[in-house]
């Protein structure tokens, strides 16, 4: 997606940066394990073939993704940094490739629609019009994320970028924080972005993720940052799981 091409977006344990080419030798590299593979419902792909790709998901609009980088557990210079960062910068040149995170939009945005209606009517009350949105349910956005080095499951990396990645997604961080471990009655979020120019405006209630019904560790992932599970489907042996904070 062309929106995101210049975005960096940073946290206390990952960075998420744009998928460019120099990323397709090590995430080709990943899809030659099978298990990855059927983890992501991919099919195997030459080189060649995922450089390709590569370009296309750049190009279309229905596809958000980011390639996820882990911060040294010795801490950097980049955390006061934020707003300056770009996809190339030499200060995150050196971290490693853990994983991805991706979202595929089906529909048009709402409020791209919107504002194109009221273009055409020549209506100012967007807002108004919102309201009465009654076409909403036609929008989803499908969430998925992959870490793919093992060291690096199971310690956070996948909630953060998640967290991340709807934030700047939606507009609205405050809707994926999670309870602070000592004091329940509060929210955290590692990281300083406020979103408040998200580019894509997606509603919250919009977002769903489909999961093997045997995936117990991501179906409690996205439990944790408000999804439901609202659909089983038997003949696939998955589970859909929607925003219902």
């Amino acid at each position: 997606m062309k929106t995101n091409s210049d975005t960096v977006l940073v946290g206390s344990r990952v960075v998420l940066v744009p998928y460019r080419s120099e990323h397709v030798s090590k995430y080709h590299e990943w899809m030659l394990d099978e298990d990855l593979r059927t983890l992501t419902a991919s099919e195997p792909l030459s080189l060649e073939e995922e450089y390709e790709m590569q370009k296309k998901w750049q190009e279309d609009e229905d596809k958000l993704t980011f390639i996820i980088l882990a911060r040294g557990l010795g801490g950097d210079n980049i955390q006061e940094l934020v707003s300056n960062l770009t996809p190339t910068d030499v200060r995150i040149a050196d971290l490693p490739m853990v994983g991805d995170v991706n979202l595929f939009l089906s529909g048009t945005l709402p409020h791209r629609r919107l504002a194109s209606e009221a273009q055409t009517s020549g209506t100012q009350n967007l807002v108004e019009m919102e309201e009465q949105d009654t076409d909403q349910d036609e929008f989803h956005a499908e969430v998925e994320i992959m870490i793919a080095e093992p060291s690096f499951r199971r310690k956070g990396f996948a909630l953060e970028a998640l967290q991340l990645m709807l934030g700047y997604a939606t507009g609205q961080p405050q809707a994926f924080a999670v309870p602070n471990t000592n004091n329940l009655c509060s929210q955290s979020l590692n990281h300083q972005h406020d979103f408040v120019n998200s580019p894509l405006k997606i509603h919250p209630g919009c977002l769903l993720s489909r999961i093997s019904d045997t995936n117990v560790s991501s179906i409690k992932l996205f439990q944790k940052l408000g999804f439901r599970i609202t659909k089983r489907v038997e003949v696939f042996q998955e589970v859909e799981m929607r925003y219902r904070r």
